[in-house]
């Protein structure tokens, strides 16, 4: 009998995943309204945009007192961030008034910006309330995860994706609709999306909101490209982001399901833009989001 022997490296477990994340995050204090981002262990080549959004909001969040949530931020892109580096943070006090904060972010890696984010707070008020209803979907526990549909799928892909489809990843994803890389048909400009954290996360709002911010930059730009027949993963569209922003309208926890309802009403002249609401399992109306990317086609490899 030959000898079985366990694998060199094995896959982390989903509070491992989920630890990592909480690290990756979090900032370091660096000085006075200067922070340090963390980089992810082993990465290489461009880093998400959600990461740095989500330390930008953390550096933020840490300049303003806890009675005062965020409740919008707008970030730009402006150069494709560095897995091998850690991102520096400054964060500009430009208002702490009666009822809002807003802070100025400013993300740079080797003394370049790649990242700029204005974040406004609002102290809790009442107010009139109305919200659209989440639409009727499949619930999570009938849809199989992403990460089952990328390792059906995998040998249809090519070769130099096939590593980043497979890595495992902190956030849990469960489409309603087939993937572009699935060899799906053009269709709609609509997707809709179940999301939470992989494992439990610690009660502060301020991590959640984080972790959405982080997740909020998945699949998001892809809408724009679902009638065209574009796929970053087929290599027939150069697929950049340009800009992000995230409204907060309610509380919520992003280790429970989250229904992600993306759409792109426009594309053209090189550029999509899109759309996504966030709706908790309930069906309360939490979060809106909005990104315009760069699709430029390319041509085919032949």
């Amino acid at each position: 009998m030959s000898e079985i022997t366990a694998p060199a490296h094995p896959a982390p477990t989903s509070q491992e995943l989920v630890a990592g994340l909480l690290r990756l995050l979090d900032v370091d204090d660096a000085g006075p309204d200067a922070f340090t981002g963390h980089r992810r262990p082993g990465g290489k080549g461009r880093m998400f945009g959600g990461q740095v959004i989500a330390q930008g909001l953390v550096a933020a969040e840490r300049t303003v007192a806890p009675d005062r949530p965020v409740h919008s931020l707008h970030a730009y892109f402006l150069r494709g961030g560095d897995e091998t580096l850690p991102v520096d943070f400054t964060v500009e006090r430009d208002l702490d008034g009666g009822s809002f904060a807003n802070r100025r972010v400013v993300a740079a890696q080797a003394g370049k910006p790649i990242l700029t984010l204005l974040a406004s707070f609002h102290r809790r008020e009442e107010g009139a309330f109305h919200a659209d209803p989440m639409p009727d979907v499949p619930p999570p526990e009938g849809l199989r995860s992403e990460a089952e549909l990328r390792a059906e799928f995998i040998d249809r892909l090519p070769e130099d994706k096939r590593e980043i489809m497979l890595r495992t990843r902190p956030i849990e994803l469960r489409p309603v609709e087939a993937r572009h890389w699935m060899g799906a048909a053009p269709r709609e400009a609509r997707s809709h999306t179940w999301f939470r954290a992989a494992a439990a996360l610690p009660d502060d709002p301020r991590v959640h909101r984080a972790v959405l911010a982080y997740a909020s930059d998945m699949n998001l730009l892809g809408t724009c490209t679902l009638p065209h027949g574009l796929s970053w993963i087929t290599g027939n569209v150069m697929a950049v982001s340009l800009d992000h922003a995230i409204w907060f309208h309610d509380d919520f926890r992003a280790d429970e399901w989250l229904l992600y309802v993306c759409d792109s009403p426009w594309a053209g002249g090189a550029r999509g833009f899109n759309r996504g609401r966030i709706y908790t399992r309930d069906g309360r109306y939490v979060a809106s989001v909005a990104q315009e990317g760069l699709i430029r086609p390319l041509a085919k490899k032949t």
